[in-house]
C-alpha cells in the first residue's frame, strides 16, 4: 500500500496524483520507486497521468525504464538526483573545482621517436602479453560521421576494407598467438543501447572474429534521466516520456565494477587493462610500448598521450598540487587556460621552446593496473568524479537552454587516488597513435579551415597508411613520403601505401625481423597479413601492388623480386557518385574509393613452406617443400 510521505500530506495536488496512481496496476516494486521519486520533489512525473486503463502500455515502459536505472546506478535514481542537485548548486554558483590547486608539468614519458628507448619499452611489453585485456568504449553511432550503421562496422582502411572491430579483434588474437599456447586475452565492449544489437550482430556474423564467446564481455550502458531545473526535476519529453542522456563514457568503470568483470578477470590472471575508443586504428600501435612503460614504471594509471597544441579543443595532462596533495589527472582545455592565468602565469596555455604546451594532450587512451583499480572500484562503487554543465538562458543561471544531466569521463578515474598510487604520462607522435575518425566531410573541412585536425575518415586513412610507411621505414625500406592533395577539401597524403596488418607483426621489432631491404614506389600499395610472410629486397613499382594474406603456419618467403602491376587507383567520387544507392557509405564518408586495376595478390589457405619467385598477377603461391 501507498504511504503518503509525511512533507505531502497537506498538499491537494499530490492528493490528487496519489489516488489516480492507487488505481492503477503497479507491481510492488515500481510502487517503491514511486514513493521514492515523490520524496525527491518529481511528483511532477506523474500529474498528467491518464486514469487507469487508458494508456497502460506506456505506464509500463515508463516505469520499466526507471526500475533498470535505479537497479544499475549505485544508490538508485535517489542518489543521482541528491548528487545533482549538489553538483547544480556548485555549477551555478561557479565554483572551480581546481581552486587552490596549482598545475605543474606531470611524469611523462617521451617515446616520439622510434629508438632504442622505444624497443625497449615494447620488449617489455611484449614479454607480459599473456596479463594484459582490453577494454573498448563503443556506444556511438555513425550518423555524425553520414554513415547509418555502428562505428565499429565502418571500414577503416579502403584496400582490403578492414573494419574497425575486424582489426581489433585481429590485433588481440595476435598478441594471444605471440603469449603462448592457451592464452586468452579478454575484450570487454561497452555498448549504448543504440548500438549493442547491432554489435552483437556483426560479431555473431563473423563468428567474433576468430575470438571466442568465453573472452568477449558485452557491457550494455544505460542512459541517464535529463534534468530540467537547478532543483534537478527530471525532464519530461510528454507524458510517460522521460528525456534520457548519455552518462559518459566514464560509466565503463561502474559497469565493470557492477557486473564483477573487473574481479572475474583478476582472479584469472589479468593485470593490466588497456581502455581505447571505437574509431582510432592509430592506437593499436602505442599499446605494447606504453604497456612495458607502465609495467616498468610501476603505473597504477598510464595515460598514453600526444603532444598538445596551446589552446586547442583537448584536454591537458597536469600534475596539480595543494599543500600535501599531488594529483595528476586531464584537465579540460576550457578550464586549463584559466587555471594557469590564476597560478602560473599571466598569459595562460602557451608554448615552450618546442613549440607544444608542456601538458600532454589527452587522447583517452588508457593503462591501468588492476589491482590498484579493484580497490579504487570497491570504494567508489564505479562512479568516477561526475560533474554536470548546463547552457544557461540567463545570467542569474535560473534557466537551462536545454535539458541537462551528470557526465562522468573514463580519465578521470585518477581523481579517486590516494598518495599511493602512481600516475604517468606516455608520449607519442600524434599520427602514430591518434586519428579519430569521428567528422563528416563538411564538418572536417571547416576543422581544416580553422587550423584543427579534421579527424574523419579520409584524414584516419591517410594517417593511418603513414603509419605504415613508418614502420617500413623503421626496418630499412625505401618508401615514397608523398605529396599532399585536397579530396572534397580535407588534406589526403598520396605515399606509400602500406597496410601491415597485426598477423604479419604487432611490434617494431617483428617488422624490422621480417622485412630486410626493398623499396614502395609512388602510389603503390603493400598489404601483409599472415605471421609467416618475411620480405628480402622486394621492390614495388610506383602505381603497383602486393597484397599477401595466410593463414597460421604458412611461411611464405618473398626475395629479391620487383613487383611491377597496374594496382589500384584513387578513383574521387562524382556528384552522380554521391547521390547513388549502389555506393557504400562507407566510400561516401570518404569521398573516394580505390579501384583494384591489376593488383598482384597471394592467398595462401593451407600451413606449408612457400616461395613467391616470380611475378605473375593473381596468381596463388608456389609452394616449394625443399626449401
Amino acid at each position: 500500500m501507498i504511504k503518503k510521505p509525511e512533507k505531502f500530506v497537506d498538499n491537494p495536488e499530490y492528493s490528487g496524483i496519489l489516488e489516480n496512481i492507487k488505481m492503477n496496476i503497479l507491481s510492488e516494486s515500481e510502487i517503491i520507486l514511486f514513493e521514492k521519486l515523490v520524496e525527491e520533489d518529481q511528483a511532477h512525473l506523474f500529474k498528467d497521468w491518464d486514469s487507469p486503463g487508458k494508456n497502460d502500455r506506456e505506464k509500463k515502459i515508463f516505469f520499466d525504464k526507471l526500475l533498470s536505472i535505479d537497479a544499475v546506478y549505485p544508490g538508485g535514481l535517489v542518489e543521482y538526483i541528491r548528487r545533482s542537485r549538489e553538483l547544480l548548486d556548485k555549477a551555478k554558483n561557479g565554483e572551480n573545482p581546481y581552486a587552490g590547486f596549482t598545475p605543474g608539468k606531470p611524469e611523462t614519458i617521451n617515446l616520439l621517436e622510434l629508438n632504442n628507448k622505444y624497443l625497449e619499452y615494447e620488449e617489455i611489453g611484449m614479454r607480459h602479453l599473456d596479463k594484459i585485456g582490453f577494454v573498448l568504449v563503443a556506444g556511438g553511432m555513425g550518423e555524425r560521421l553520414g554513415y547509418p550503421g555502428i562505428k565499429l562496422d565502418i571500414p577503416f582502411e579502403s584496400i582490403c576494407l578492414t573494419t574497425y572491430l575486424e582489426y581489433y579483434s585481429a590485433f588481440i588474437k595476435s598478441l594471444e598467438r605471440r603469449a603462448g599456447e592457451g592464452s586468452s586475452i579478454p575484450l570487454i565492449i561497452m555498448t549504448s543501447e543504440k548500438t549493442n544489437s547491432r554489435t552483437v550482430a556483426v560479431l555473431k556474423e563473423n563468428n567474433n572474429f576468430g575470438l571466442e564467446d568465453k573472452q568477449i564481455f558485452i557491457l550494455l550502458q544505460k542512459l541517464v534521466p535529463a534534468l530540467s531545473d537547478n532543483e534537478a526535476h527530471i525532464a519530461l519529453e510528454e507524458k510517460y516520456e522521460i528525456i534520457y542522456k548519455p552518462h559518459g563514457h566514464g560509466d565503463i568503470h561502474m559497469l565493470i565494477h557492477s557486473t564483477g568483470t573487473a574481479k572475474r578477470l583478476y582472479e584469472k590472471g589479468t593485470r593490466h587493462l588497456v581502455f581505447f575508443q571505437d574509431t582510432n586504428a592509430q592506437a593499436l600501435n602505442s599499446v605494447i610500448p606504453a604497456f612495458g612503460v607502465s609495467i616498468l614504471n610501476n603505473y597504477d594509471f598510464n595515460s598514453i598521450a600526444v603532444q598538445r597544441i596551446p589552446g586547442e579543443a583537448a584536454g591537458g595532462i597536469a600534475s596539480l598540487k595543494k599543500g600535501g596533495i599531488t594529483q595528476t589527472v586531464n584537465v579540460e582545455y576550457n578550464q586549463l587556460d584559466s587555471l594557469l592565468r590564476e597560478t602560473v602565469s599571466p598569459r595562460g596555455d602557451v608554448a615552450d621552446e618546442t613549440g607544444y604546451s608542456i601538458f600532454p594532450g589527452n587522447i583517452n587512451l588508457l593503462i591501468i593496473k588492476m589491482e590498484s583499480y579493484l580497490k579504487i572500484l570497491e570504494k567508489s562503487g564505479g562512479i568516477i568524479s561526475e560533474f554536470v554543465n548546463p547552457k544557461y538562458l540567463d545570467e542569474k543561471r535560473k534557466k537551462f537552454k536545454k535539458p541537462a544531466r551528470l557526465e562522468t569521463m573514463m580519465q578521470d578515474l585518477p581523481r579517486l587516488f590516494g598518495s599511493a598510487e602512481r600516475v604517468g604520462v606516455t608520449l607519442f607522435e600524434r599520427r602514430w597513435c591518434f586519428s579519430a575518425n569521428k567528422n563528416n566531410m563538411r564538418d572536417a573541412r571547416e576543422k581544416y579551415e580553422s587550423k584543427r585536425p579534421p579527424e574523419s575518415a579520409a584524414s584516419a586513412e591517410s594517417d593511418f597508411f603513414y603509419t605504415g610507411r613508418k614502420k617500413c621505414e623503421f626496418a630499412g625500406m625505401k618508401v615514397y613520403g608523398g605529396s599532399k592533395k585536397m579530396i572534397q577539401g580535407i588534406p589526403f597524403v598520396n605515399g606509400s601505401i602500406v597496410v601491415l596488418f597485426p598477423s604479419f607483426a604487432v611490434s617494431l621489432n617483428e617488422v624490422k625481423k621480417k622485412i630486410k631491404g626493398g623499396t614502395i614506389g609512388k602510389d603503390s600499395v603493400l598489404f601483409l597479413d599472415g605471421e609467416g610472410i618475411r620480405l628480402e629486397n622486394v621492390s614495388i613499382a610506383d602505381y603497383s601492388a602486393l597484397i599477401v594474406r595466410s593463414v597460421p603456419g604458412a611461411r611464405v618467403a618473398i626475395k629479391n623480386l620487383t613487383i611491377k602491376n597496374e594496382g589500384f587507383r584513387q578513383v574521387l567520387l562524382s556528384e552522380e557518385d554521391f547521390n547513388s544507392p549502389d555506393i557504400p557509405e562507407y566510400y561516401k564518408i570518404r569521398g573516394y574509393r580505390f579501384k583494384n586495376i591489376g593488383a598482384e595478390i597471394y592467398e595462401f589457405s593451407e600451413p606449408g613452406d612457400y616461395v613467391i619467385h616470380k611475378t605473375a598477377t593473381g596468381a596463388d603461391g608456389y609452394k616449394d617443400n625443399n626449401r
